[in-house]
């Protein structure tokens, strides 16, 4: 998500189904009441996909790698494996890694991949004064990170039981740091926006005072709904507000941003790590996702595949949703649905079989809309 199982995004000043009065207010305003019982469904009728695509997650049970080591005469840095929370924990990543890696050294620099986590490693070492030159086989819009949903909610990063203490404490710091940033980068500049979310939940509320896992700690103006409270077809869902970037958008930006501050693009492929040491910067950071698996022998990285059917833009849909029938948000390019998650698959090429059942489930939600004004 990232192409991930994640919950999406809503706005509460949302145009009504007919028959419902929209809340007049401004969406910034009018989020902090249960928010609107009539939403506009989504059209999932088949003339109106318009691509579908698939994208491999570069998944790590033990999480993403943040450390530092030797490399010949060099200094490597990685930062990689951030599963379906690429986009999330982007800035975050790049922040320890930067803070790592860069403290007493003043020459020039190299960054092995342009997905999210090279862009944003390249811009904070521009930020500190570096000299800053980007490798990679594939340059925007042809990487993994293009493919992404752009939603701000880590998801599909890690297994509770493979990870440290050590390590938790890394994602909390990477959290912070990129809450944060983006919230500075809001606006049409960047493509990034604060949009509600719903969430389905389950049907017996005996859980809802437990405590929340950490990604739900950055839920915004969080508040559970239940019957006649919204217009889902299911009993419950939870409402919060959160960040959303359009990943091509950000994408763009990024690499302008890096070009205005003096960064170089070089298209190339490294082999092996043998191949880094014909560098000419002594030290580089490893932001290369997946392939960080094969060129530094990384077993425990793999791909998870999503898939995702994207429908023609409806301006009138300004939220999301997730839950059992995966998940649906609205992008300027498109309505985005998606919700598989395919542990060891390599090929990025997207499954009729699969795209169906997505908008067969899309289809059967949405069909399900009832009004409650």
């Amino acid at each position: 998500m990232d192409i991930a199982r994640r919950p999406l995004i809503a706005s509460a000043a949302a145009l009504a189904l007919p028959g419902c009065a929209a809340d007049p207010r401004p969406a910034a305003l009018a989020s902090t009441t249960r928010g609107p019982k009539c939403l506009p469904a989504v059209n999932v009728a088949p003339g109106r996909v318009i691509r579908t695509v698939a994208g491999l997650r570069p998944y790590r049970a033990q999480g993403f790698v943040v450390r530092a080591e030797p490399l010949g005469d060099k200094r490597l840095v990685h930062n990689y494996g951030h599963g379906g929370a690429g986009i999330t924990l982007g800035w975050g990543t790049s922040r320890l890694a930067v803070d790592l890696g860069l403290p007493g050294h003043g020459g020039p620099v190299a960054v092995l991949g342009c997905g999210i986590v090279g862009l944003t490693t390249a811009r904070l070492l521009q930020e500190a004064g570096r000299q800053v030159t980007l490798y990679a086989a594939q340059l925007p819009p042809h990487t993994t990170s293009n493919v992404a949903g752009g939603q701000w909610h880590p998801a599909s990063l890690y297994d509770p039981d493979r990870v440290t203490p050590e390590w938790i404490a890394q994602f909390k710091a990477a959290m912070d740091y990129s809450w944060r940033r983006f919230q500075i980068m809001v606006g049409a500049e960047y493509g990034i926006r604060w949009m509600p979310t719903y969430l389905q939940m389950p049907d017996d509320p005996a859980g809802d005072d437990a405590e929340p896992d950490l990604s739900s700690t950055y839920e915004t103006d969080r508040v559970i709904l239940g019957p006649g409270e919204h217009p889902f077809p299911v009993r419950r869902v939870r409402r919060f507000s959160t960040l959303y970037a359009e990943s091509g958008h950000l994408l763009r930006q990024l690499m302008r941003d890096v070009q205005i501050a003096g960064g170089r693009f070089v298209v190339r492929d490294f082999a092996t790590p043998a191949d880094i040491l014909a560098l000419p910067e002594t030290l580089v950071f490893n932001c290369t996702g997946l392939g960080a698996g094969t060129l530094f022998g990384d077993t425990g990285i793999e791909p998870v595949r999503g898939q995702l059917a994207v429908l023609l833009p409806q301006a009138e849909v300004q939220y999301a949703v997730a839950g059992q029938m995966g998940y649906m948000f609205p992008r300027d390019d498109g309505i985005v649905c998606g919700g598989t998650f395919e542990h060891g698959e390599w090929d990025p090429t997207p499954q009729p079989e699969r795209i169906a059942k997505i908008l067969a489930k899309q289809r059967g939600f949405f069909s399900g809309f009832r009004c409650t004004a």
